[in-house]
């Protein structure tokens, strides 16, 4: 396979057995889009989207993903951006910059921990008190 430079949008409900060059697949049921790595390896990409993840724009025409394809655990570890339809490939990254990378991921994609209802955290404390709404000892 070669290298592709451009992606074609092809809205679908499922994805096909077998992807095509140059096609990105995009199932808006399940929020995923798929497509061949661009570098021309023939892995399948698999991006979720998702506000922590991958957001799609459509122009009516192109699509465009953000953030960048980092394809880290594929033997190629390509790294493009998809910009309307046309593939815009980034420079290398690192093993360092890859394991940052990896990390803020895992960060992000983190459930968050809620506060406990009864316990303000102590910027609002302090924010209260600032304000003279609340008095240690009372609550808020």
């Amino acid at each position: 396979m070669t290298a592709q430079h451009t992606l074609r949008p092809v809205f679908t409900e499922t994805f096909p057995p077998t992807m095509d060059a140059g096609a990105l697949y995009v199932s808006i049921s399940y929020r995923t889009c798929g497509h061949l790595c661009c570098c021309g390896c023939g892995h399948e990409v698999i991006t979720p989207l998702s506000p922590k993840q991958w957001t799609l724009t459509f122009d009516g025409e192109n699509v465009s993903l953000a953030p960048s394809i980092g394809n880290w655990s594929l033997p190629c570890q390509s790294h493009y951006w998809i910009r309307d339809g046309r593939v815009r490939w980034s420079r290398p990254y690192s093993a360092a910059e890859i394991d940052q990378n990896r990390a803020c991921d895992r960060n992000l994609l983190a459930p968050e921990t809620p506060l406990p209802a009864s316990e303000p955290t102590s910027k609002f404390r302090r924010w209260l008190r600032s304000r003279r709404l609340w008095i240690p000892g009372r609550s808020p």
